[in-house]
């Protein structure tokens, strides 16, 4: 097992000052890596770490980045990002460069340090590191993903009467969305309405950018929304009843969950309740008579 550790921490040494430096030595050739494919720098990241990391992402992982290849991965990646709704902040190559820092080369930092200085760290918390720090991007897009999916369920009833009644009132599908856009706050279902508005101005037709909303959306509710208002264009049914039809399927299944997540609570509290609740109700009420018992009634 030592032998292991020590193999593992020299090939994470040699991989680390490897990319250092190639680094310094490399011209600037892939300086305008910095910028996005549409020639925008990406918007602040919400979280602290990604922000302190994107300059040395760029400066020192991000050309590495870009040598990974594989399809397959890389449209897992993307398909991450944009269900998170982070297209804004993070592309496909900084978000396998965080991977290449936090998994790789500060895990190898970090064992340097530990060496040199003799700082009586374990080997393993190098490998825990460097695990923690390759899943980092992952787990902050599932969580970002987690609080958008939740936003979106809990505005989309109210979303679609808004349409329902603009619809109802002469306004085309468009232009309800398009009032919703006007009026709405800055959230996550007013941007993707404003996306789709964007994209049939662009030219898509509506199947085609509502599509796009389900694919960035990722959530069931969502799809079942586009695909019948699909529908019901490709059909030449009435947008209005359509809208009306799913708002009420819409509030009838955010009640469902809410009675799931209630039966939830309930079930979750039953453990701390038996473990630590109970017992202290025994305690309070037969302790008195234990002692007495034990102490003859004096």
């Amino acid at each position: 097992m030592g032998n292991v550790i020590l193999i593992s921490s020299l090939g994470l040494i040699g991989f680390s000052v490897y990319l250092f430096v190639s680094t310094l030595l490399k011209n600037n050739a892939d300086k305008d890596a910095l910028a996005w494919g549409s020639g925008e720098q990406p918007n602040k990241s919400k979280s602290p770490i990604v922000n302190f990391s994107r300059t040395i992402v760029h400066n020192f992982t991000l050309g590495y980045a870009q040598k990974i290849k594989n399809e397959e991965y890389r449209n897992k990646v993307e398909n991450k990002i944009m269900t998170a709704g982070l297209s804004n902040e993070l592309n496909v190559d900084e978000f396998i460069g965080l991977q290449i820092l936090w998994g790789i080369a500060a895990p190898g930092l970090m064992f340097i340090l530990n060496f040199a200085l003799q700082l009586g760290y374990s080997n393993l918390l190098c490998i825990f590191f460097a695990i923690a720090g390759f899943w980092f991007p992952m787990l902050y897009c599932s969580a970002e993903k987690k609080i958008r999916t939740g936003s979106i369920l809990k505005e989309l009833p109210f979303f679609i009467d808004i349409l329902a009644l603009s619809t109802e009132a002469g306004l085309d599908f468009v232009g309800a969305i398009q009032k919703i856009v006007d009026k709405a706050k800055d959230t996550p279902l007013a941007n993707e309405f404003a996306t789709v508005l964007k994209d049939i101005k662009l030219g898509s037709t509506r199947a085609d950018a509502l599509r796009k909303m389900s694919d960035r959306v990722d959530l069931s509710e969502v799809t079942s929304f586009c695909a019948v208002i699909i529908d019901a264009d490709e059909t030449g049914a009435s947008i209005a009843k359509v809208l009306k039809d799913q708002s009420v399927q819409m509030r009838l299944e955010r009640f469902v969950r809410a009675e799931k997540a209630g039966a939830r609570a309930s079930q979750a509290i039953l453990m701390p309740l038996v473990l630590f609740i109970l017992p202290a109700v025994f305690i309070v009420v037969f302790a008195p008579v234990i002692i007495q018992f034990f102490t003859g009634g004096n």
